[in-house]
């Protein structure tokens, strides 16, 4: 048992090790800045944009994806009025947003 604790361990380790600095190799892709933030709710639900927002923006009820389009960082709140740390979104990268309530600032 504790042999194949300690095999899967490096394994994972090896694995980690080769595919980190591939990640950290990958160049930013080039992504067309159309100043939007998109957001997804679901299939049933039209994509809700915002041209280039700036300050506090809610997001939709049931929200689910947040894409940044835009060319600047967006940061992503678990409150609605942008109060809370936000996490950052870089630019042409998206996130999953909390689907009950948030906010997300520029």
């Amino acid at each position: 048992m504790r042999r194949s604790a300690l095999i899967a361990a490096v394994t994972s380790g090896l694995v980690l090790g080769a595919v980190g600095p591939a990640l950290a190799s990958v160049p930013d892709r080039d992504v067309p800045d159309t100043h939007q933030v998109v957001v997804f709710t679901n299939e049933l639900v039209p994509l809700q944009a915002y041209p280039d927002p700036h300050g506090c923006q809610r997001l939709p009820a049931l929200s689910h994806v947040l894409n940044n389009e835009t060319s600047r960082y967006v940061y992503l709140h678990a409150d609605l009025s942008c109060l809370t740390p936000g996490i950052p979104i870089r630019p042409g990268y998206g996130s999953h947003t909390t689907q009950a309530f948030g906010s997300f600032s520029s």
